[in-house]
């Protein structure tokens, strides 16, 4: 049983193709005399149920139309409407999944409602991994788990995602993971010290641009520089700062207020841990890059983070 796209006046809104564009490929050939064989009368129809034949016996259904299993599109709007209900927010996936995949889906699930089902439709842009793509078949996958089991806390993942457009292909890397959990101790650090002076007003200006930057696409790179800012700005007082990372963490999701009445324990570096800091900086002004990898790995062994930016080295303890 098949869908008709050609039913659908709006087929192509999430992926801009039209009906009358689409050329056949080799899947979608059209079968000579469609009507008589109950095949597709159009290359761009997909497959609504399937016949399951006498060597499928695992999820499959008895139906007016014989035995058989639903198509991968219907799937998704199944248990999208019946989990969610006839409106969805925020429909996400990746960009390979637009067409056909969430194309079809939509027309499916909003022809079955009788409405528009999703209201937005956000599609994310690749992973890469030390500049190649993430795949099992390559074995060029990161795991949370291989996060954590580095002593990093798994959060400063979120924040390496939050400092790229998800428009944008993505290189993640150690050295990028291992700066935003620098910077993610730095700002819970300082929020601790904030939350020690006199309460002050959360500063308007943050905030705005903060929220601005989310309602513009999901601009959130932009969101993260507001913050930066704020954070190197002296004339605002230190209650004000508190209020307002406080604040706008309910969007960013970093637990930034988690050090907030602790007692303050300084950090002091383990044994050997100095030698190896500085021989990485040689290293780094030397351009030998392959040592500085190797001391970045030591010294995360021993529980130390080292970031790079324009100013050198810094480091933090994991």
């Amino acid at each position: 049983m098949y869908f008709d796209a050609r039913s659908i006046d709006n087929y192509g809104a999430i992926s801009g193709n039209k009906l009358d564009a689409l050329r056949p490929g080799t899947r979608f050939a059209i079968e000579e005399d469609p009507e008589a064989s109950g095949r597709k009368r159009f290359h761009a129809d997909w497959a609504l149920w399937k016949v399951a034949g006498d060597t499928r016996t695992q999820l499959v259904w008895d139906t007016p139309w014989g035995v058989g299993f639903p198509g991968w599109h219907v799937e998704c709007s199944a248990m999208s409407v019946h989990h969610l209900g006839d409106t969805i927010d925020v429909h996400t996936g990746g960009i390979d999944l637009r067409f056909p995949h969430h194309e079809d889906e939509k027309a499916q699930s909003d022809a079955a409602v009788g409405k528009e089902v999703v209201r937005h439709w956000v599609h994310a842009e690749h992973l890469l991994f030390d500049g190649r793509k993430m795949a099992k078949s390559t074995g060029n996958v990161l795991l949370l788990q291989d996060v954590i089991d580095r002593g990093i806390d798994p959060l400063a993942l979120r924040l390496c995602f939050l400092e790229h457009n998800y428009r944008q292909q993505m290189n993640l890397t150690w050295n990028a993971i291992e700066s935003a959990a620098t910077t993610l101790t730095r700002w819970r650090t300082k929020i601790a010290q904030w939350a020690e002076e006199p309460s002050a007003p959360m500063h308007e200006p943050t905030r705005v641009a903060v929220v601005d930057a989310f309602n513009e696409d999901l601009d959130t790179p932009r969101a993260i520089q507001a913050l930066r800012r704020l954070e190197k700005d002296d004339s605002v007082e230190a209650g004000a700062r508190f209020e307002t990372f406080n604040y706008l963490d309910r969007l960013l999701g970093l637990d930034l207020v988690r050090e907030v009445g602790k007692p303050v324990v300084a950090q002091e570096l383990p044994a050997g841990a100095q030698a190896l800091l500085d021989a990485r900086a040689q290293a780094r002004t030397d351009k030998d890059w392959a040592a500085s990898d190797s001391l970045r790995d030591e010294l995360a062994s021993l529980g130390v983070l080292v970031a790079d930016s324009k100013d050198g080295q810094s480091w933090s303890l994991a």
